[in-house]
């Protein structure tokens, strides 16, 4: 695997209430499907080329599932159609589950497939300087890192822009307790993400996995140049979050991460679906990063 460290990643995030995908109704035939990208059996790919004279922008499609489900085949259809009407090509990845493979597994697969696509470039007809990513729960939590941490190229990691959908963009339990209450302790993606199999005390961690949460941690690596960012929640729940599943996606983590950003002097939009005020879509936000000179 080609990971190696450089420069800086731009990104923009959203994301939904659950960190799931919506209702899904069939995607059209990709242009190339299950394409590997790596040496695991789910390090695959599908691609929709855009109709475009000139190379076009390239979004990838980062699922949810907390790193231990979900699949490329969760980009929702309404994504994929606004961003083709756009002129944009779409890729929609697999990565290791993190029961097959702790971190950094995940989040590196992620890696290696934007250094894959940017290798694919000129083969698949894009514009390796407009590449971004839209993820869910999960994946948007690695759209995250990849915004914010070094480059790992070459090929580049870097992104024009990111949409997380209800991301965590800190995985350290004790932090995570802060913000959201006790109820986020008992959700698994931590403990399974360092390959905590038996319910581990977290708050007890080993000092192997503080490194692992804190390196994978998107919030620990905004700068000031860092790409803008869009973080978007259906709305703010009650706190402390009153169940595992409601803790994990709560939007006080887009609050953390707006101050951070703005106390680092990174741009980062907070956007609530019930209270959206003069806010852009998700996917026209998406569409004017990509379509920017």
């Amino acid at each position: 695997m080609k990971i190696h460290s450089v420069a800086k990643t731009a990104i923009i995030l959203i994301s939904c209430s659950a960190g799931s995908a919506p209702a899904q109704t069939a995607l059209p035939p990709a242009t190339f499907a299950k394409v590997s990208y790596g040496t695991h059996e789910r390090n695959t790919l599908d691609f929709w080329r855009a109709k475009s004279a000139k190379p076009a922008p390239l979004l990838i499609f980062i699922h949810g599932g907390g790193w231990a489900g979900g699949g490329k085949e969760d980009l929702p259809p309404m994504l994929l159609d606004a961003m083709l009407e756009a002129g944009v090509s779409v890729a929609s990845i697999n990565y290791r589950y993190s029961t097959q493979a702790i971190l950094p597994a995940p989040v590196h697969d992620a890696a290696r497939a934007v250094q894959f696509l940017r290798e694919k470039a000129a083969e698949w007809h894009l514009d390796p300087a407009r590449f971004a990513a839209y993820g869910i729960s999960a994946g948007a939590t690695t759209s995250l890192w990849l915004a914010y941490h070094d480059d790992l190229g070459p090929p580049s990691t870097r992104l024009r822009a990111v949409v997380a959908l209800s991301p965590q963009p800190s995985l350290e339990p004790r932090i995570l307790r802060q913000w959201a209450g006790d109820e986020v302790l008992k959700h698994p993606l931590m403990a399974r993400a360092v390959g905590v199999k038996t319910g581990g005390d977290v708050l007890k961690p080993k000092p192997e996995w503080v490194k692992l949460w804190r390196e994978f941690s998107a919030i620990t690596h905004v700068s000031k140049d860092d790409p803008p960012v869009m973080v978007q929640h259906p709305r703010f729940d009650p706190l402390p979050a009153p169940n595992p599943g409601s803790a994990i996606h709560h939007a006080i983590f887009g609050v953390k991460l707006k101050e951070r950003c703005d106390a680092a002097g990174a741009t980062c939009i907070l956007r609530l679906q019930d209270r959206p005020g003069d806010t852009p879509e998700p996917e026209a936000f998406l569409i004017e990063q990509l379509k920017m000179p």
